[in-house]
């Protein structure tokens, strides 16, 4: 792409964000300082929880959460086929099986009623994801684990700010985590966030994202020896320690959260306005009692459309310096997953259909209006180049 390019995403980095850092630089704490205390109070109190863990990524999160419910070998874990390949890669890490279910074509999050169809005996949670960071069906999963009496894991990794019937993302379930990759609504560069009512839960990851140390464990001071305790490692452990420079990114943009999403609520509003007139495409569809956060903007071609003409459609758009991309392919047809489970196309058709349509279109905080509109008349041409082809 060339110097007038228009990328698929821009983090929000301001003064604010550099003066946070810049005092933690100061401090001479990069690691295992106050910031990351004072970012986990501020995620607990938007989300409503009352434990908030930090870790270095939203994969490490969704790790340590399946480990701290004891989850392993012989375990099934019902979840999605259509999410970025983390929130099944995690189930893996534990020896786990993921069961995959299809989707609701409306929301793309799981269909309630194949979830509750595909718990056996061997079930031992269910592991929603928000897609795109719609919190559509969360009550129903939430209610179907509470009667099988299994833990609901919210993978809200895309949904922070996003609240159903005025609950936060990240309270549905027994335990969740959040993503602050750089393309999400706040950034830490990379970093996550556990969030749990559960105590147990609670004290369980904070060992395990510190190479199981024991809570109460006593740090290094600067220049000094290690105690006794900071060298007792209770349990196994990983390094998934977030540090205080992430840290300081994510408080000075939690101090910003409510204006980054008016942003993002402006920038998808201004889309849905010049895009819902378009009969070629699908737009996000969101429940009344949804206010939503906006992770990305994904808009899908009709059924009518193939999978090469929608990556035409995005080449077209990328030559034209306008970042674009599928989001997403399904995991059940990743090379790994197929060689691994003996997936194939056609087990999950709804999903199939979707991922093969779906185009993710240029979306941050200060995307223009004239940037809107030229991404949304290039994407009509490259559309009407494809409907040219057919005649």
């Amino acid at each position: 792409m060339g110097a007038s390019e228009i990328p698929l995403s821009r983090p929000d980095i301001t003064a604010l964000e550099e003066e946070f850092v810049l005092r933690v630089l100061r401090s001479g704490r990069l690691s295992i300082g106050p910031m990351v205390e004072e970012f986990e109070e501020a995620v607990a109190r938007r989300v409503g929880c009352r434990h908030a863990i930090a870790v270095n990524s939203g994969t490490s999160g969704l790790h340590i959460m399946l480990r701290s419910l004891n989850i392993g070998p012989g375990d099934e874990i019902i979840t999605t086929p259509f999410s970025f390949i983390a929130s099944s890669n995690c189930i893996l890490y534990v020896n786990a099986t993921p069961v995959f279910v299809d989707l609701d074509p409306k929301s793309l999050n799981m269909d309630p009623d194949k979830v509750a169809s595909a718990i056996t005996p061997r079930t031992k949670a269910i592991l929603a994801v928000e897609t795109f960071g719609n919190p559509a069906h969360m009550d129903a999963y939430r209610a179907i684990a509470a009667r099988h009496e299994i833990p609901l894991i919210e993978d809200c990794c895309e949904a922070l700010g996003t609240s159903y019937r005025g609950r936060q993302a990240g309270s549905f379930g027994r335990i969740g985590v959040f993503g602050f990759y750089p393309n999400k609504q706040i950034t830490t560069g990379e970093g996550g966030m556990i969030v749990t009512d559960d105590a147990r839960l609670a004290d369980l990851c904070r060992s395990m994202r510190n190479q199981g140390r024991p809570l109460g464990w006593s740090a290094p001071t600067s220049g000094g020896a290690p105690t006794g305790s900071w060298l007792k490692h209770e349990r196994l452990g990983y390094n998934y320690r977030l540090p205080d420079i992430s840290a300081a990114l994510g408080v000075a943009q939690m101090k910003r959260l409510d204006e980054i999403l008016r942003k993002r609520q402006a920038v998808a509003q201004a889309y849905i306005e010049r895009l819902a007139g378009n009969a070629h495409l699908i737009m996000p569809t969101i429940d009344e009692h949804t206010v939503m956060s906006w992770f990305v903007f994904v808009v899908r071609l009709a059924t009518s459309y193939s999978g090469d003409e929608r990556d035409r459609i995005i080449a077209g758009l990328r030559r034209h310096d306008i970042g674009a991309s599928d989001y997403f392919p399904c995991i059940h047809l990743q090379p790994f997953y197929r060689e691994q489970f003996g997936f194939g196309p056609g087990m999950f058709p709804i999903a199939e259909s979707v991922s093969q349509r779906t185009i993710a279109l240029p979306f941050y905080n200060d995307l223009s209006e004239r940037e809107i509109d030229h991404v949304v008349q290039t994407l009509d041409v490259m559309i009407s180049r494809e409907n040219l082809k057919r005649t």
